[in-house]
């Protein structure tokens, strides 16, 4: 696939897939013609409409939460918007990854292309402007509610806009002012609306969210993959990935996985060869079903994200051909709450079937060695991999806690129930990166108990994984300082692009 140079903001729905070129390509951003127009029409519309003060209209003539009721003059009406973005700016913890960052930025130029937030064009522009020349705002990964939408880690997003908060730019801390400055710009002067049209929405959620779902799905290939091989360390059976088990209970997901491993083990020796054993533990037999429920949970969140980074979710809504502008409550961050709850669970359940693999290949069964060492006692070898992993698993049962159960009341009763869909979506993260560690101690096991299954081969799928894999991790003769082959093992794993064979 040929490099994607531009892409042009407002041109066509956003994908997950579209995303991750874009990404991957380090694609630049344009504002298309048909979403300047769109711009224009929406904030000309919302500037006739300030001046009427008969009629408040929130946010844009009031003031905000709580304090809807309060009136704000014509003449206050800008200073009124500059006020929300610095007293809204409360993210606190830990500064989130450029790559979120530069997703929130995508996220928002994008929703505001759709005109109904009565923005300027300027201002989208400057958004794009900051996305293209890698100015990444320090957004830190707490104080959202999902309620709102992510209005502190939005308000910490566009602080720079204004000349204020700090940048990431080169490697270096900026003053919003600064980077300003440098680049030969000036200050966004917001007028109506334009502060609540930039901290209402979800696009701290769905920029998590994206990155997980990125990260997630390598992790599903990584696990059927390494699953794979493990299942031919084991000696396992191929009867239960069978079409005919998969057809008389059509999961798509199942379906799905029991048809990559019939491909992945086309052609091995020990997969053919006929077995002692009648049957194979759950963690092995039942890889269908449990990788396949993790599947069609990630094909899920999948829909429902491309929904949500496609819609409009700030607050009020602006329709000028209809002549209105609607409160209403499409920042609320629930349908992403539940979601990105759904996906966590579902994702550890990855970690847990391979740490269970993992435990089987080590008990000295089937003819491998215990622990997988040709002489345990003096060594012992993958012995405490294991508890590693299962250390991890645990946690990661920590971090299915479902944050979207969770209520606590804000703006002085205003905003009486939340989502907490940004914690929902921000420890996704914790979660693939315990998965990282889990897949990585898999690998390390089930290449060590393949080698210990010459001098049978398996399938060139398989047999190709871990010659390369051999080429950074060497077989285990004795004992070693196993933290080293892991962290090498994690390295592999995070450049070594797998693909399910077609």
């Amino acid at each position: 696939m040929s490099r994607l140079e531009t892409y042009a903001i407002g041109s066509s729905e956003l994908t997950y897939d579209l995303i991750e070129r874009i990404l991957r390509d380090g694609t630049k951003l344009t504002l298309s013609p048909e979403a300047v127009k769109k711009i224009e029409h929406c904030r000309e519309y919302l500037d006739r409409k300030a001046v009427d003060t008969e009629h408040p209209i929130y946010g844009v003539t009031t003031g905000f939460g709580s304090l809807c009721n309060r009136t704000i003059s014509p003449d206050e009406l800008g200073i009124l918007q500059e006020n929300l973005v610095k007293s809204h700016s409360c993210s606190i913890g830990t500064p989130v990854s450029e790559t979120v960052v530069k997703l929130m930025l995508l996220l928002k130029a994008h929703a505001l292309s759709f005109g109904f937030s009565g923005v300027q064009v300027e201002t989208v522009q400057r958004i794009i402007d900051f996305y293209n020349n890698d100015i990444f705002p320090v957004v830190y990964d707490r104080g959202s509610l999902g309620a709102s939408g992510d209005l502190a880690p939005l308000a910490n997003l566009f602080l720079p806009l204004i000349g204020e908060g700090e940048v990431m730019h080169d490697g270096k801390r900026f003053k919003g002012s600064d980077i300003l400055n440098i680049f030969g710009w000036r200050p966004i002067k917001l007028k109506s609306k334009e502060g609540l049209a930039l901290l209402n929405g979800t696009q701290f959620m769905s920029a998590n969210g994206i990155k997980a779902l990125i990260d997630g799905w390598h992790m599903v290939h990584c696990f059927d993959a390494i699953g794979a091989m493990s299942l031919e360390a084991f000696d396992g059976r191929i009867e239960p990935f069978s079409p005919l088990i998969q057809e008389v209970r059509p999961h798509p997901g199942q379906i799905e996985t029991a048809a990559n491993f019939r491909k992945m083990l086309e052609g091995s020796e020990i997969i053919a060869r006929e077995k002692a054993h009648v049957q194979d533990p759950y963690s092995f037999r039942c890889i269908p079903q449990v990788h396949g429920a993790v599947k069609d949970a990630m094909h899920h969140v999948t829909r429902v994200l491309h929904t949500e980074i496609n819609s409009v979710t700030d607050n009020p809504t602006v329709f000028p051909d209809e002549d209105q502008v609607i409160s209403g409550g499409n920042f609320h961050g629930e349908p992403l709450a539940l979601v990105f709850d759904y996906m966590g669970v579902a994702l550890h359940e990855l970690g847990n079937i391979s740490e269970r693999r993992v435990a089987q290949l080590i008990l000295g069964l089937r003819g491998l060695p215990e622990f997988l060492v040709a002489k345990p006692g003096l060594n012992s070898g993958f012995m405490i991999p294991q508890y590693a992993a299962a250390s991890v698993v645990s946690q990661n049962k920590m971090y299915c806690f479902t944050a979207s159960c969770d209520s606590i009341v804000s703006s002085n009763g205003q905003e009486d129930l939340v989502s907490m869909g940004a914690n929902s979506a921000t420890k996704l993260h914790k979660i693939i990166d315990n998965l990282k560690y889990i897949a990585a101690i898999e690998l390390m096991n089930a290449a060590q108990g393949l080698d210990f299954r010459r001098p049978l081969k398996s399938s060139p799928y398989l047999q190709t994984i871990k010659d390369e894999y051999r080429k950074h991790v060497p077989f285990v003769e004795d004992d070693v300082v196993m933290a080293d082959y892991i962290a090498k093992t994690m390295e592999f794993l995070d450049g070594y692009d797998i693909e399910m064979p077609a």
